[in-house]
């Protein structure tokens, strides 16, 4: 049983159990806490990088686990577990998956993928993401590098042609008088626009929690505090949106 000066002591023998199992490259700090912008609430995510088929026997005795792709192709599988009151996340993620991924980022192609909890989805490179991100804990992986310069270019640009054509829809349900439509499509176009800003400016993405506030955007909050249920001034609170958004 080893310890890690960036992981509690009763962690340790979760990261052992982990990096015994056979196939397992590495075991890393994500989230949060490899960023070090933790709060009181946030949980300790545990990513463990594998090659190959993975026997997760050892992760069961610690609690119920979601075996390869339960979690869709980019989210994998894992845990959540409650170890001595902390909550720990464990997150598996495929080498040959990551790498894949990571390549094509590189590239500046990616895909993005809905997934419980996104507003806006989850785009393939956020694989490139973690990796560059990641605290390593036990075994080692190859650097990931810096954000690719092309992926920036494409992502800035992919990401605004999605939040224009959000608004579209937005705009189109507040014609109907859709307010539920119409609230839905602002706030996924706006996360849409942080992606954009934050990838232009080459800016690591792991998932929508504060993207919000990163990109600048905080103004946006107000516009959903007082949303006006008649079609014609929904059709202006869109537009409002819609200016809010494109200003740079």
């Amino acid at each position: 049983m080893t310890a890690h000066p960036e992981v509690p002591a009763c962690l340790a023998p979760l990261l052992d159990d982990l990096e015994a199992i056979p196939g397992v490259r590495a075991v890393v700090l994500g989230g949060s806490r490899a960023l070090g912008r933790e709060d009181g609430g946030s949980d300790w995510d545990i990513g463990v990088y594998y090659q190959g088929p993975i026997d997760l026997r050892a992760l069961g005795r610690w609690g119920e686990f979601h075996p390869p792709g339960a979690w869709g192709r980019i989210m994998n599988g894992g845990a959540w577990l409650l170890i001595d009151r902390l909550k720990v996340d464990v997150l598996l993620r495929d080498v040959d998956v990551v790498d894949r991924w990571s390549d094509s980022a590189r590239r500046g192609h990616f895909e993005i993928d809905l997934l419980l909890g996104y507003l806006a989805g989850v785009p393939t490179y956020s694989l490139l993401a973690e990796r560059s991100v990641a605290r390593i804990l036990r075994g080692a992986l190859p650097d990931a590098g810096e954000f690719p310069k092309r992926l920036a270019e494409v992502a800035l640009e992919r990401w605004r042609f999605h939040r224009r054509f959000t608004i579209e829809q937005a705009r189109s349900r507040a014609k109907r008088a859709d307010l539920v439509g119409a609230i839905g499509q602002v706030a996924k176009a706006t996360v849409e626009e942080a992606h954009a800003r934050l990838a232009g400016q080459r800016r690591w993405v792991l998932n929508e929690k504060r993207i919000v506030d990163d990109a600048g955007l905080d103004a946006a909050h107000s516009l959903f505090t007082d949303v006006p249920p008649r079609a014609t001034e929904l059709r202006d609170w869109v537009d409002r949106a819609a200016l809010l958004l494109e200003s740079k």
